[in-house]
Parts: C-alpha cells; structure tokens; sequence
C-alpha cells in the first residue's frame, strides 16, 4: 500500500489504484500500464457507430484497404466533442482528487502527530480487508485463476517489508514536517525509481528524462535548503525529516520496481497471461500489515517507548484514533480526518486509473504534475487544524519551480511517443 505523491505514476500497479504512501494510484520512471491493463477494445472509449448516406457509392476494396492502413497507422480523426469533454472532466476530477489526497494527508497526521504507527497499522489493514474481498470476488467469478494465486510469495515478501518501511517512515516524517514539504520531497520517488530500474532492471532512459529527474533532485535541494531562514517554512524542523521522507519515497520506489518484476516473471509463468493486478496488490498489502506489526517494537523504540510500554502505546493511539478517553489531548479531528483521507485515497486511484482507460497515461501523469504546486500553496494556507499557515520561502518557491520544470522535461519523451504511436 502506497500513497501517491509523485507526478509520475508508479510503474506499478499498486499505485494506479491506491498510492502510496503513501505511498498509486499511483506508480514511475514513464506511466507504463501493466500487461493486463494493455490497450484493448475495452479500454478504449466507445464511439458512435459510422453513419453513410445510402446514395453514397461504396469505396473499391483497393481503397477501403489504403483507408484501413491510414486509419490505424496514420493521424486519427478527431475525437467527438462530447469524447473530448469527457476526458477534461475525468482529468479535472483526478486533480482535484490527488490535490485532496496530499491535503488530507497532513490533515489526517494532525491528531494522529503523536501515533504514526498505530495510523500506518489501521490503514494497512483497511486496504488488506478491501483489496482481499476483491480479490475473493474476482477469483470466484474466474478472472483470478489458480495459477496466479500459486505464484512464489518471496516477491510479494519483499514487497510487503519495502511498503512497510515506507509508510512508516513516510508518516513518521509527514507528522513533523509542514504541509508543503511533503509534496516537494515525495517527487525524489521518481528519482529513486530511475536509479533503481535502470541498476535493477536494465532499462536505459533519454537524455530529456535523466535532465528531468535531475531538475526534480535540484528543486528538492533548493527547497530543503529554504529551512536554514528564520520564519520559513522548514525553520526549527530537525533535518533529519527531510531525510526520512526522502528515505520513504526510496523504499517505495523500491517496492513498485519489484512489482515491476512480478509482473514480468509472471508473463513467463503463466505463458502470455496477463496477472490480475488485485493478485499483486492483495499479496503485497497482506505482507505489507504483516511487516508494520513486525517493525512497532523497532520503530517505536527509535521513537523513545520502550518495548514494555508498546501495549499502553497502541492503546493510547486506539483511543485517539476514536477520540475517546482521558488521554486524547490534541486528537480533535479525530477519527474522521484520518477515515476521509483513507476514502479520498481511494477515489482518487480509481479516478487515475478511470482517466488512465479514457484517454492515456500520459494525459494522467500530466493530471496529477498539476496537482503538486496546486498542493504546495493550499497546504501553505490557513486550514481547519492547521490555522497558522506556513510561509513559503523565495527559495521554497523556486525549489518548486524546478521540481515542476524537471517533471515537464521528464514526461515530454513520452508525449512524443504516444504521437508516434
């Protein structure tokens, strides 16, 4: 389980439909969809049948077939306008979504700032009851078979322990650092992605997208260095946040380049079939809250509770969670801040991967590009639990100038071949 961030949608699945921490749907060295999710006739938005005047001659079979050739290999015709406002409105509604999604986030950390884990627990195991229930419908009606739930689990494994470390990290670091930040350092997700496919993978990207993650590396830089002036946005935050959101973003970086693999292996185990993508994201969020549960007593003792006092820790953040008892000093907002992030999560993956059918990836990368800086200045606003605001610094804003120039210089390799194909 992931929460999207990045402008660049996750190579993997998992962050098409729920994100990461978090990071999908996210979910990213280019938008790729996986191989059960290629272009097919029910992908593809559905036209108008053609209509001709009956008076009009037939075209000669020599010229229908020159017409067939131009009309799958050449420039196609337009799109109808009501085609074209459907795909603005799916792409506006993902924006608004993903701009939702990073609000809620820190939103949903305010009364949770003194219980990460016990937040990461809770949510992993929502997306485990969701993504299983799924995946037992799916399987019952025959689109899961048996030969995909039998595939080797020590992928999944490692899937699971990377996600786990990276929602926890992610939020450990998100509950201390101001709402602006998060946006600006998630996107080193996509600078992690490509050092990890290229070393781990053996994938070779254009010059224009090595430019763009470095851009992407740059502003992060710029802005992290913002911290250093009085009064600004990460004025008086430990630098090692930061750092461990950065850190975050690797570990699922990490996890979606394995995902990747799986993906692939399957294709040579199931000899041309596509694996479900529930199979991936079931397995690897059951490991996932397995591996949370496993790292409580090592993350919560780096955190000063020691081992004996986990027991009255989880019952602390149970009742802040709910809001209830003696102890729920600065919990307000609890537990319906947490509840409508985790929901606007969802919706916001299946709106991505609603826009990703309706038009292409690319167009969807593009969405959710634009939702980063519309981030950036909502969270640096007065909000409800947030009242104070953050004020952004010049070289804040300049470090998320280029962030956003590097993810344009990143995705216009692939603007150019979604025309060329």
């Amino acid at each position: 389980m992931g929460f999207p961030y990045s402008a660049s949608l996750p190579s993997s699945p998992s962050h098409l439909l729920h994100g990461s921490n978090h990071h999908s749907l996210l979910v990213m060295s280019s938008i790729r969809l996986p191989l059960n999710l290629r272009l097919s006739s029910n992908l593809l938005p559905k036209l108008p049948p053609l209509q001709t005047h009956p008076n009009v001659a037939r075209l000669p079979r020599a010229s229908a077939a020159k017409f067939q050739v131009r009309a799958s290999g050449g420039d196609a015709p337009p799109a109808p306008s009501d085609g074209k406002l459907a795909i603005l409105g799916s792409a506006a509604v993902t924006v608004a979504f993903a701009v939702a999604n990073r609000v809620l986030y820190k939103l949903a950390l305010v009364p949770m700032k003194q219980y990460p884990f016990f937040l990461a627990q809770v949510t992993t195991f929502g997306y485990v009851a969701i993504y299983f229930s799924i995946l037992y419908i799916r399987n019952r009606v025959g689109i899961v078979s048996g030969e995909m739930l039998a595939l080797p689990k020590w992928r999944f494994v490692a899937i699971g322990m990377l996600e786990a470390l990276g929602v926890v990290s992610g939020m450990s670091a998100g509950a201390m650092l101001p709402g602006p930040a998060i946006p600006i350092l998630s996107q080193t997700f996509l600078v992690w992605q490509l050092t990890f496919s290229t070393v781990l993978l053996g994938r070779k990207y254009s010059f224009n997208q090595i430019a763009g993650c470095l851009l992407v590396a740059a502003g992060v830089v710029v802005a992290v260095a913002s911290g250093s002036n009085s009064g600004q946005s990460l004025s008086g935050i430990d630098f090692a946040w930061p750092l461990v959101m950065i850190a975050s973003s690797a570990f699922q970086a990490g996890a979606s380049i394995i995902k990747e693999s799986v993906f692939i292996d399957a294709a040579r185990r199931l000899k041309g079939k596509s694996l479900d993508i529930f199979v991936v994201n079931s397995f690897g969020s059951g490991f996932q809250a397995l591996f949370v549960f496993l790292f409580l007593p090592f993350l919560s003792n780096l955190k000063g509770i020691p081992f004996a006092q986990l027991p009255l820790y989880l019952k602390e953040g149970a009742g802040c969670f709910l809001n209830i008892g003696a102890n729920t000093t600065g919990c307000d907002g609890a537990p319906w801040l947490p509840l409508i992030f985790v929901t606007t999560n969802i919706i916001f993956n299946i709106s991505l991967l609603n826009l990703v059918k309706m038009s292409s990836a690319v167009v969807a990368s593009l969405a959710v590009m634009l939702s980063v800086p519309i981030s950036i200045y909502v969270l640096s606003r007065p909000l409800p639990y947030l009242p104070e605001g953050v004020s952004l610094s010049p070289f804040f804003v300049i470090g998320g100038i280029i962030l956003v120039l590097g993810l344009i210089l990143y995705n216009v390799p692939q603007r150019q071949a979604a025309k060329s194909d």
